[in-house]
């Protein structure tokens, strides 16, 4: 009998395929070793505090979630600053009594939420702030809105302002919750007045996820207008398959596994360490912003969405510039919104040091003569020069146009970043040469030099650019736009 051509040719395949996934399951348990391997996790990163408030809460207005703060902040002091190990107890702790880092050196501790009331104001404003981020973020937009006659809050999301181990279980519909509580508050103490959302990040997010609710369910108050700064509306899919790196840590009883890093805890009003979950939520509210624009396009009632202003470095770690565009921007009708870029610093002997050049993500949208928004880009008058123009490309117009402004790059700094938009430099805490003095420590201007791996503080976070050059022009754009 004639041997069977195909036999060996099988064998051949079984083999290989065994020896790919022995492969595969060896990589994966390297991988799973490797981040096990990582700083071992403090109890700002274990203990829950379950005074914080979530969806479920039996809350129902605005009192009682400050009411649910007040509790929260106590038991912050009661499970975690009570109980610091003495090898804990250093100078850049944020949770060490006393040290640089704690918030409570302030004479306002900005991870709480903040409201700026006025007599007669003339609109009011919710802040949104970010991602492991706090109030903080948003305050000296929110003080001048205040300044213009705003009534403002600005609020500390769920799973914020307190321990990192929050955002291992916060939900992106338990911050959506507690902006719902404040906007009717602002809408119930202001009838008749126009209400304002200025979002950041991962807040941007929460801003045009709300905005499309409220024109499904009238119940809710509307908004006039958003604000977006480093908006993420776009987020990688490899968000959606991290979340299992977190739930293979829970199976296997590996705590870090949770963790995307893991860090010191030195800022008093941002969070280092950063939790899978964290990254998963903001991918979860990308996608629940996309099915409200199919809805509400299916329904035609698009055209009813608000004006908006969105402020977006071209260079963002954390945010894609054409997910801004393509997932927001396309998507909006003709009505006054309008995208503001901050280009890199394009002077000669800064450019030829650039890895990547991002001009391709922009060029398309300032030649474009079917936008239905309009594009202004803060770049170079030229490639000698350190002073920036606006270039500015209106809805529906082929032809842009050059607008010099009294604005120029700083010595030494080639971009912004995601986390710098909001910041002036007179910021005490991120702010450059001229920040006010700050209470306790101050990151934006640390500029040590020596040996790789000997800081506490990674190098990349120091290098990064933290305060905005152009902030003057980013506020007078924002209240330029809420004064329409």
């Amino acid at each position: 009998m004639p041997a069977n051509p195909g036999k060996p040719i099988r064998r051949i395949l079984k083999a290989l395929g065994y020896l790919m996934l022995g492969g595969f399951t060896t990589l994966f348990i390297v991988f799973v070793l490797y981040l096990n391997s990582r700083p071992e996790l403090d109890i700002w990163h274990i203990v829950d505090l379950d005074a914080e408030y979530t969806l479920a809460s039996e809350t129902q207005n605005f009192a009682g979630y400050l009411a649910q703060e007040e509790k929260l902040f106590a038991q912050l002091g009661e499970k975690i600053l009570d109980h610091i190990a003495p090898e804990d107890r250093l100078r850049i702790n944020r949770y060490h009594r006393g040290s640089l880092s704690d918030p409570e050196n302030w004479l306002r501790n900005w991870n709480r939420t903040f409201e700026l009331e006025t007599r007669n104001p003339k609109m009011s404003v919710l802040l949104l702030h970010g991602m492991s981020d706090s109030p903080y973020s948003l305050r000296t937009i929110g003080q001048r809105l205040h300044r213009n006659g705003a009534h403002v809050i600005g609020l500390r999301l769920p799973g914020h302002g307190t321990v990192p181990s929050g955002l291992v279980t916060v939900r992106w519909e338990d911050m959506a919750a507690a902006a719902r509580l404040a906007l009717r508050h602002l809408q119930q103490e202001n009838e008749n007045r126009p209400i304002y959302i200025v979002g950041y990040s991962t807040g941007a997010a929460l801003a045009v996820q709300y905005a499309l609710e409220a024109l499904e369910k009238k119940e809710l108050p509307g908004v006039n207008g958003l604000v977006l700064i480093s908006p993420s509306i776009g987020v990688t899919g490899l968000a959606a398959l991290a979340v299992w790196q977190a739930r293979i840590g829970h199976l296997w009883g590996l705590e870090k596994l949770a963790w995307n890093s893991i860090g010191p805890e030195y800022d008093p009003f941002k969070y280092n360490s950063f939790a899978v979950n964290a990254g998963d939520q903001v991918y979860r509210l990308t996608l629940e912003i996309q099915k409200r624009f199919q809805s509400l396009q299916a329904a035609g009632s698009q055209q009813k969405l608000p004006p908006v202003l969105a402020f977006q470095s071209i260079v963002d770690a954390t945010v894609s510039t054409p997910a801004v565009v393509d997932g927001l921007f396309k998507r909006l009708p003709a009505g006054g919104h309008e995208l503001v870029i901050f280009d890199i610093n394009r002077r000669v002997e800064v450019k030829e040091l650039l890895r990547r050049h991002p001009e391709e993500s922009i060029t398309p949208l300032l030649s474009d003569g079917k936008l239905t928004f309009a594009v202004s880009l803060v770049t170079n008058r030229d490639a000698e020069s350190s002073e920036v123009t606006i270039r500015h490309h209106a809805a529906g117009v082929k032809k842009d146009s050059n607008n010099p402004i009294d604005f120029a790059w700083p010595e030494g700094i080639y971009s912004l970043s995601h986390v710098a938009l909001p910041f002036p430099e007179s910021d005490p805490l991120y702010g450059g040469k001229a920040a006010t003095e700050s209470p306790g420590i101050s990151l934006g201007s640390l500029t040590p030099r020596g040996e790789r791996n000997v800081l506490q503080i990674p190098a990349d976070d120091l290098l990064r650019q933290r305060w905005n050059p152009f902030y003057v022009y980013l506020e007078n754009r924002i209240v330029e736009f809420v004064n329409k």
